[in-house]
């Protein structure tokens, strides 16, 4: 399963009807969800950027959980952000780290959902008030998914709500981030995209045999490669060891972009690949270093056991 990170921002959990629920319900729910309560971790808001960044570089799924303060985040969340979210870390030449990494942010609204549009007394939808975390999200080179939020979410004794309907409230409101959490980990696409990085770490090395890639692509694949044109499992072992020929082991493929669109059973994979390889000297190369830049498009589907399958495969080189 893949690894859940859940940064809790409420800066007095225990004081909480909402949110202490959603976060004790899931942490029940599974030994991969990894809670992080910055209440407890950070009473003085000293915020140790280092342990910070290793959860996020450890977990595949990153949730902000938090009440929804003022049109925004509690100031301990804030205060994470602005600090684990450092340049040449998150954004920046570098600030690749959390690339790739899908992004939910589950909140608690006090207030009643019709109060949040233009006729309401907070004038604005949810949505465009939480545009600035979307953009931080698309900044960082995270996959923003659909919020999950809840409204009436506060309990003010002989003055709004009871206990039992907010609990209630909070258990549905889990139930719902569980069940995005489930279609998000189980996903073709998100399959595909750990088949990606599997794809190019095994591609790294060089040293392995074809069997590995033949198992993912079809018997009559068709091949389009800057080598020229390849068919059938016969073809590629004739490309791979061509390539085993121009580039030294240990190479690495830094896939800078993915987009995979799904049409039924078939999908198409978009790429942007980036290899930094040195090379052979009696290779076309000779000898030097490399640093090239390709849009790659496969086109595939999965099998019954649930393994991709490329059935054509085509690299065209282009400008860095």
């Amino acid at each position: 399963m893949s690894r859940v990170v859940v940064i809790s921002g409420h800066p007095n959990l225990e004081k909480s009807h909402t949110n202490k629920t959603i976060l004790n319900s899931l942490a029940d729910s599974s030994p991969d969800i990894e809670i992080r309560r910055l209440d407890q971790l950070y009473p003085n808001y000293n915020i140790n950027v280092d342990a910070e960044q290793k959860a996020l570089l450890e977990a595949d799924i990153i949730i902000l959980q938090f009440p929804f303060y003022w049109y925004s985040v509690p100031g301990l969340l804030k205060k994470w952000l602005d600090d684990t979210l450092s340049y040449n870390f998150a954004y920046g030449s570098q600030g690749d780290k959390l690339k790739g990494k899908d992004f939910i942010l589950s909140f608690t609204i006090g207030g009643p959902e019709e109060s949040y549009n233009p006729l309401g007394y907070n004038h604005f939808n949810i949505e465009e008030l939480i545009k600035p975390l979307e953009q931080t999200a698309y900044l960082t080179g995270m996959n923003y998914h659909p919020p999950v939020y809840s409204h009436r979410m506060v309990y003010i004794p002989g003055v709004y709500n009871t206990l039992e309907n907010v609990a209630q409230r909070a258990q549905h409101h889990c139930k719902v981030l569980l069940q995005q959490l489930n279609h998000l980990i189980h996903s073709p696409e998100k399959k595909l995209q750990q088949f990606i990085t599997q794809w190019f770490t095994q591609f790294d090395d060089l040293t392995h045999s074809e069997l590995y890639y033949l198992s993912h692509l079809s018997n009559d694949v068709s091949l389009h490669m800057p080598e020229g044109n390849f068919t059938g499992h016969q073809g590629f072992i004739a490309w791979y060891k061509k390539v085993q020929s121009a580039f030294k082991p240990n190479c690495n493929h830094q896939v800078e972009q993915i987009d995979i669109h799904n049409s039924g059973k078939d999908f198409k994979v978009e790429l942007r690949v980036r290899l930094v390889a040195e090379t052979h000297e009696h290779s076309e190369y000779q000898g030097k270093p490399v640093n090239i830049l390709v849009n790659e498009t496969w086109l595939g589907t999965f099998n019954h056991r649930e393994e991709f399958i490329i059935h054509d495969y085509r690299v065209t080189p282009t400008a860095n």
